[in-house]
């Protein structure tokens, strides 16, 4: 059965419309089901910007729905992903808005961390969101939200060894292991900024990553 929203006899009339070109500004025709067109006056290729890709965010069929993703779409499929995690553990932390905080800060560090290390931010932001509620509760939100089997394995092995790190470990796991340090060193400094020098020097030690002891040395400098 094809997805009705991509299924033309459920389209109405505004199924076609136009849409301006970004670069020139001539109109250009889509088809609702359009994942990009190329403009006939400047030949620039554009993502259709009335397509509803949400269930591109999760959906194991969605290449074959929508085609070939250009890298466009795919970032698009990829930060709808992330955000769909970051929902759901909202929902499961409910009214502990100190907790969502905390997993904010360190998903926005593990982010920073992974794209200067070289780390890959999929399962590294994934796990950076999920962390705080257990490999187990990990592993049914993202089988839930239909998410690949090698993301899932990975994604639950991170959180898993949070608190027993390896000897030689992959710089995913340093990623998510310094983006926790921060996160701490952040709030302490916040609670306590009188401790700064002793806190900071204590830590950084325990950092093992380039750009996560730079960061805390930044934290600590402010």
């Amino acid at each position: 059965m094809r997805c009705p929203g991509q299924d033309s006899r459920y389209w109405k009339p505004d199924a076609i419309f136009e849409a301006k070109c970004p670069k020139c500004g001539n109109d250009v025709e889509f088809f609702k089901d359009d994942s990009t067109r190329r403009c006939k006056k400047c030949g620039h290729r554009f993502v259709n910007p009335e397509m509803d890709f949400g269930c591109a965010s999760y959906c194991k069929y969605a290449e074959q729905c929508l085609g070939t993703l250009s890298p466009e779409l795919l970032a698009q499929k990829e930060n709808l992903f992330k955000e769909r995690v970051a929902i759901e553990m909202k929902r499961h932390f409910k009214q502990d808005f100190k907790q969502i905080g905390r997993t904010a800060r360190v998903a926005r560090y593990a982010e920073r961390i992974g794209k200067e290390e070289g780390g890959d931010l999929g399962p590294i932001i994934t796990a950076a969101y999920l962390h705080g509620l257990g490999a187990e509760v990990a592993r049914d939100i993202l089988k839930e939200l239909n998410a690949g089997e090698e993301l899932v394995e990975e994604v639950c092995g991170l959180i898993g060894r949070l608190s027993d790190p390896g000897p030689d470990e992959t710089i995913n796991f340093k990623t998510i292991h310094d983006a926790n340090l921060l996160a701490d060193l952040e709030e302490t400094l916040k609670e306590a900024p009188e401790s700064q020098e002793k806190v900071s020097g204590s830590m950084e030690n325990s950092f093992l990553t380039d750009t996560g002891r730079g960061l805390s040395r930044k934290l600590s400098s402010q």
